[in-house]
Formats: structure tokens, C-alpha cells, sequence
């Protein structure tokens, strides 16, 4: 059986990062799997470029120029929405034409249009959309937020500051209805709750959607705890990791994170004093930093060795996410033995288990979140425990069965 997965990049982005280890996890299973990138960072001979850099640079400017055009020339929201009605089409590339199931992943930016996406379809080969965000089940946007207009035919998009029925959201809405109608395309949710906005969508609530999680290198996680004294930490100190590629993105709700910490130093001045924070990732707003009550470490931005080393120090992993798709720093927190803490609207819900391997806190709540942290100190829950349940879970072998039974059943049709 061979495979060809396409994804804009094979490194650069979350995306990228869960395919190309999805790409290797297939390889050692056996399954002859090569991965379609416009942007090649690293050099695996299993991955293909199909880069133009001129057609491409086109393409993407073309599309990024539509929807400035569109939305009142905002910087702010121009990288919040993709159409897709610019990009390659690779219809006839030999690794597409050889390919028994094709594997869409992250499509935009030019790395794909939508009627190349179409094209894919008429092969007649099993396609299966395996969806990051929310971005397959609405007009234009990744993550709709409170908008609840992706349960109808988009239009007056938020990000385009549209009061338009007819715009461009509803516009690319259109072409995506179209297309989905396809009988051999086939959604692939990254987590329930992704699999339940798209079931609540009109683009999707009326398709098959098979929930199958990202794959992480579990077994590449050591659960040992180390001494707090490599990082100039006081040994009694519970150290709390939190990273993300952007902090202060507002998604990852930091500014709840900043309440939680004051409340408890407010109100629990003894779980306070126990604490030091170790924060990783990229931060616009450094001032943020000042307003952490409690000792911290800030690392910025760090590669995946040093994340698997942090987390190797820390007791507690924390998300103040207000929606993620997936949460795989939860997994890699948890897959190096840290108890971890989180809301509960995304995909946290498919990795932990209130107050079993974890403290899922209610929704928004800075002060629910504040006593999740302190369960979590005294909960003093095994880390080898913790790894082994992300091993069950999220291990290559147990995605790539999921995978392949889902090939079973879609070439057998």
C-alpha cells in the first residue's frame, strides 16, 4: 500500500509537525508513505517537494491580497482566515498518481486550491481531510470562536467585519459544499470536540467523521523526575511548565493563568509559596512577565530537546487554552510524568481524566483553575502511570492501527 500525505511544510507549524511524525509512524509499520510539501525544511528523503517558489510566492500573495481587499485592510485578521482559491494542483505528481489513499492535511497558504483539492476527488481514490482546526467546517476561519454562523452558510464573516450574506466566507462556503459532496472524501477529527463543531456545521453535520488523534513519540519521554537544582530551583519547589508557540496568543488565555496565580497567592498563600513557574515559547508582550506573582523562569523560545527536558523538571503541566483542537503539549507533559491541569472546551477532554490522571477546571475559571493547581500538588500522582496512559493512547502504533483500519473499510467500498 502506498500513501501520499499533503501538508504546506514537513516542520514549520503544528500541522507539519504531527503529519511528519504521522509520515514515519506509517514507515516503521511498514506502509511505504511519503509526505507533499511546498515548504521543505529538512532534508528526509521520504519527503517531496513540489515547490514553484515563483508560483508559490504568486499563490500566496494572491490569496493573502483577496482577504485584505475584503476586510477593510486589517493586518490584525489577515492571517485568521485562508481560502484556498489559490494554490498548486497536483493531481498528476507521480507520488499522487501511485498513491492508493491520499491524506489531506494542512492545505493552505498555497500549498493546495480547492479545485485542486476537487481534482483529487475525481482520481476516485479513498481521500481522507484529516483536520487541525475548525477551518474544514467553516467559510474562511481556523477557529470560529463564539461565532455560530458555521452551523449555517457563514457570510457576515467577524474577520472580514462583513455585514454581507454573500461575501466571501459564504462565497468559499459554497465552493467547500460542493466539493464535500465528493463520495470518496473522508473526515479525519484530531479530537471529539473538533468531531462535534464540525457535526454541528452545515458543511460537515451531514458526513461520517472518524476521531483518530495525533501521534506522539511517547516512548522518546522519560518519566523520571530531575533536580530542581539544574535549573536554580529551591528543592521543595513544584514546578509548573507552561509553553505554547506564542503565550500570549490570545487563545491560550494567559491572562487567566495570571488571575489563577494571583488568587492563589491571595487566598493560598502556602500552595503559592510551593510553586515556581517555568514558562517556554515565543512572548509579544514581555511586560506580561511582571505580573506573575510567584518565582518563575521564562526560557523563550526552545527545540523539542529542550521541551522533553523542562518537562523532565516540572511536576505540573498547566493549559489555560480557551479552545484547542488537539493539546499535545498536555500529551508530551504528561508523557514525561507531569500531572496536568486544563480547561476542558477542545481536546483536553480526549486526554485527561478529571481528577483520574488530571484537573480539568471549569470553563474560564481563574479560581477553579487555581484549585486544580493545588489538587494537582496533592494529588502526587505516579509519573509512570501518566506515561503509560499517553503511550495507550497516542503511541505510533496505536494511531497507525487506527489508520489503517479506516483504509480497510474505505478501499473495500
Amino acid at each position: 500500500m502506498k500513501i501520499a500525505i499533503i501538508n504546506r511544510s514537513d516542520l514549520n507549524g503544528g500541522a507539519a509537525v504531527f503529519t511528519y511524525r504521522l509520515m514515519n509512524a506509517f514507515r516503521n509499520a511498514g506502509v511505504d508513505a511519503s509526505m507533499l510539501v511546498t515548504e521543505q525544511l529538512g532534508n528526509d528523503e521520504n519527503v517531496v517537494s513540489y515547490a514553484d517558489t515563483i508560483a508559490d510566492k504568486y499563490h500566496f500573495l494572491a490569496e493573502r491580497l483577496q482577504i485584505f481587499l475584503q476586510n477593510g485592510f486589517s493586518r490584525e485578521n489577515l492571517f485568521k482566515v485562508d481560502t484556498a482559491d489559490w494554490g498548486r494542483d497536483i493531481a498528476n505528481h507521480p507520488a499522487v498518481k501511485d498513491a492508493d489513499v491520499i491524506i489531506l492535511n494542512w492545505i493552505n497558504q498555497g500549498a493546495l486550491s480547492l479545485d485542486c483539492v476537487e481534482k483529487l476527488c475525481d482520481t476516485g481514490k479513498p481521500i481522507i481531510w484529516n483536520m487541525h482546526d475548525m477551518w474544514e467546517c467553516t467559510g474562511i476561519c481556523h477557529h470560529a470562536y463564539e461565532c455560530s454562523r458555521y452551523k449555517h452558510e457563514c457570510g457576515k464573516c467577524q474577520y472580514l467585519s462583513s455585514n454581507n450574506e454573500n461575501d466571501l466566507s459564504h462565497r468559499v462556503w459554497k465552493k467547500k459544499k460542493s466539493i464535500f459532496s465528493a463520495p470518496n472524501l473522508h473526515f479525519v477529527s484530531v479530537s471529539n470536540w473538533l468531531a462535534k463543531k464540525c457535526k454541528e456545521s452545515s458543511l460537515l453535520g451531514d458526513k461520517h467523521i472518524t476521531v483518530i488523534p495525533n501521534t506522539t513519540n511517547v516512548e522518546q519521554y522519560s518519566c523520571s523526575r530531575l533536580p530542581n537544582s539544574n535549573y536554580g530551583i529551591s528543592a521543595d519547589k513544584k514546578v509548573i511548565a507552561i509553553g505554547a508557540a506564542r503565550l500570549d496568543d490570545p487563545v491560550k488565555g494567559f491572562p487567566i493563568l495570571l488571575s489563577s496565580l494571583k488568587w492563589l497567592k491571595a487566598h493560598k498563600p502556602e500552595t503559592a509559596s510551593k510553586i515556581h513557574l517555568i514558562l517556554f515559547g515565543g512572548l509579544r508582550d514581555i511586560s506580561l512577565l511582571q505580573e506573575i506573582d510567584i518565582p518563575y523562569t521564562f526560557l523563550g523560545r526552545i527545540d523539542a530537546n529542550r521541551v522533553k527536558d523542562v518537562l523532565a523538571h516540572a511536576d505540573i503541566v498547566i493549559s489555560s487554552s480557551l479552545y484547542e483542537s488537539f493539546g499535545g503539549t498536555l500529551i508530551e507533559g504528561m508523557a514525561a510524568g507531569c500531572t496536568p491541569v486544563t480547561f476542558g472546551n477542545g481536546g483536553q477532554g480526549d486526554i485527561v481524566d478529571h481528577k483520574r490522571t488530571g484537573y480539568i477546571a471549569m470553563y474560564k475559571s481563574h479560581e477553579d483553575l487555581a484549585y486544580g493547581i493545588e489538587w494537582a500538588i496533592n494529588a502526587k500522582l505516579d509519573r509512570q502511570f501518566l506515561h503509560d496512559e499517553m503511550q495507550k493512547r497516542f503511541s505510533p502504533t496505536t494511531v497507525v492501527e487506527k489508520y489503517l483500519s479506516l483504509f480497510e473499510k474505505l478501499l473495500a467500498k
